[in-house]
Formats: C-alpha cells, structure tokens, sequence
C-alpha cells in the first residue's frame, strides 16, 4: 500500500513533466537576431505561435524601418519641413508614446535623434576627434519638440527640414512586447522573445520555477556579471563595451548624448527590468544618457521599474527593489539578483 501509494504521489509530476513541450526558433530582424521560445502541451501550437511571433515582427519592421523607402516613417523624414504626413494610428502611437518618453527623461531619448549626423566612427577608423563645430551641426535637428502630432488624423510632421526620425532606442521592445502579446493570445501560457538581448519572458519555463537570465559581463564575452530568476517580466541591457573609439589615449562610447553631441561616460552598463519591454528598451539608453544619480533618481521615481547600473570604477549600483548577493570563487565574482518588495 505505501509502495502504491508513493507512486499515486510521484504520477501527477511525471505527467506535467511530459505534458510541457518546448519549441524555439530564431531569425534576424531588425537589424538584430531574435529568438522566440513557446512551452505548451501542444507542439503544433508551440510552433504556429513561434511562426506567427516571427511573422509579427517582420510586420513591425516593415512599418517603422527608416531604411524601406516604402515605410511610412521613412515618408514623414521625405516631407520634413513640408507638410504633416498621415501614418496609421499604430505608428502614430508609438511615435505618441516616443515622445512622452522624451519628456520623461528630459530628453535623454528622443527619436529625432535620427537626424543627427554620424560624425563619429566607432570601427577603430578614428584618429582624432571631431571639432566643436561639427558637434554641435551634428545634433543641430534633434528636439523631439519639432515633432508635430494630430490625434484628428493621425498625422505626423516634423516641423524641420532635415529632421528625421528613427525607433533604434525602442524598436526592438515594441517588437518583443508585440510578439509575446500574439503569442500569449494564440495559447502560449509560457515563453519568451529574446530580441538581441532584449528579453520579455511570462510564465514559467518548463520543469522551473522563474526563468534565469543573465546579464553579461562587460569584461568577458564568456562570463556573467550577475543572475536573477524572473517571470512575466522584461530584461533590457545597455552597454557601451562592444563599440567604442581610442582616442589619445582616451575611451569615447558609441552611445551619444542627444544634447550635446558627445559620447557619454561614466556607466559600462544599465540593465531595466519592467514589465513592459518598450519602456525598458527606451529607459536603459536613457538612463546611460543620465548618468548614475539622475538615471537611478528616475528609476526609483517610476512604478514597476528597477535598474542595474555598472560604473566605469566596476561599482554595483541598483534601484530600491533590487537586492544584490555577492558571490566570489577563486578570481571570479558574480552576483545573484532578487527583486524585493517595490518602494512605497
């Protein structure tokens, strides 16, 4: 009887052990390589949400690619200065929630950065850096300000000619909320779109509690800084360690402050973690663009959003709802990462 009874007891975990199937499928987008995971007990689902997700994504960059000719973001830099063009309410909503962004971070993102000329090189080509001059006619048309929206038609206008617009710094989080959404509605209890390291999971992974994710470190390619376990949440990381210029000596990250022209300094990587991957696309530029004491003020100001910020000093710095363990073996040291009770 307790022989039968001990198998009674182990039945129900074997079946949802064989219950749960996993199908993943990747494939580059958007200038980047996205990654679709679905967990169901349905493979032929698993796979019509994978291929769906993919094809929603592909969607997405037909609609706000600047480099399509044929977009309808790529028709309102054409009539810049000339007149409002008429976008589906899609786009015009994303450009919407752009430009609440803006003004959230004073500025720190903004879309018009698309108008700035790429004066700075960072393939190791450049030898000196560029003069005052050229710096500030490089960011002379960036004001997310000049950015014109009326609700009556739909319609955008760039009050500017030159002006240009582009959805580098949220693309990728509008694309991976996107899919996971379809992906959620189609059945998918489970999974996660990885979006270049863009990262929105929901559920929970097969035969796991929370889904472990890390954040890489900036000093090796092959190690992690730190781990935490999350579910029904977005991971997005910002680093200025894969481009870069040597300049005399000195280090110029690639990521550039719309305001002045120049690469900013003092922060290796931010990593957002908020429910809504386009948000936590949009913040991680722009709390780099901050820096640590304005980008974390912000972060701990808004609800449903943490941060981890990596100085350039390899400090550890992270919002109030952050817990940081420390774990060291041998030379190595990483951290684990738990989300506590969020500030009142």
């Amino acid at each position: 009887m307790r022989r039968l009874l001990l198998i009674l007891l182990l039945l129900p975990a074997c079946l949802i052990a064989q219950q749960n199937l996993t199908y993943r499928k990747s494939a580059g987008m958007m200038g980047s390589q996205f990654g679709l995971t679905a967990t169901s007990p349905n493979d032929s689902l698993n796979r019509a949400a994978v291929r769906a997700g993919l094809k929603e994504i592909q969607r997405i960059e037909n609609l706000i690619s600047s480099w399509d000719k044929n977009s309808q973001t790529s028709e309102i830099n054409r009539q810049a200065g000339i007149k409002a063009v008429k976008v589906d309410w899609e786009l015009y909503s994303l450009i919407n929630r752009s430009l609440k962004i803006a003004k959230l971070t004073e500025g720190a993102f903004d879309i018009s950065f698309a108008s700035a000329d790429r004066i700075w090189k960072f393939d190791g080509s450049m030898q000196g850096l560029p003069t005052d001059s050229a710096i500030n006619a490089s960011v002379s048309k960036i004001n997310y300000e000049n950015i014109q929206l009326n609700p009556q038609d739909t319609s955008v206008f760039l009050l500017e000619k030159g002006m240009k617009i582009g959805f580098g710094g949220i693309g990728k989080g509008y694309a991976a909320n996107r899919a996971s959404l379809l992906m959620h509605q189609m059945g998918i209890k489970s999974g996660l779109v990885n979006a270049g390291g863009d990262i929105i999971c929901w559920g929970r992974p097969a035969e796991r509690e929370l889904w472990r994710i890390g954040i890489a470190d900036p000093k090796s390619e092959e190690k992690m800084l730190a781990w935490l376990g999350i579910k029904d949440l977005a991971v997005v990381t910002s680093g200025d360690y894969e481009r870069f210029a040597m300049i005399e000596g000195k280090r110029y990250a690639h990521i550039i402050n719309p305001k002045t022209g120049w690469p900013v300094s003092g922060l290796k990587s931010v990593t957002i973690l908020c429910p809504d991957a386009e948000l936590a696309d949009a913040l991680a530029t722009s709390v780099f663009v901050l820096g640590r004491e304005k980008g974390l003020a912000l972060i701990n100001q808004l609800k449903d959003v943490e941060g981890l910020l990596l100085t350039d000093e390899d400090e550890l710095l992270s919002s109030q709802g952050i817990e940081i363990e420390r774990s060291a073996a041998g030379e190595n040291t990483t951290y684990q990462l738990k989300l506590r009770s969020k500030k009142p």
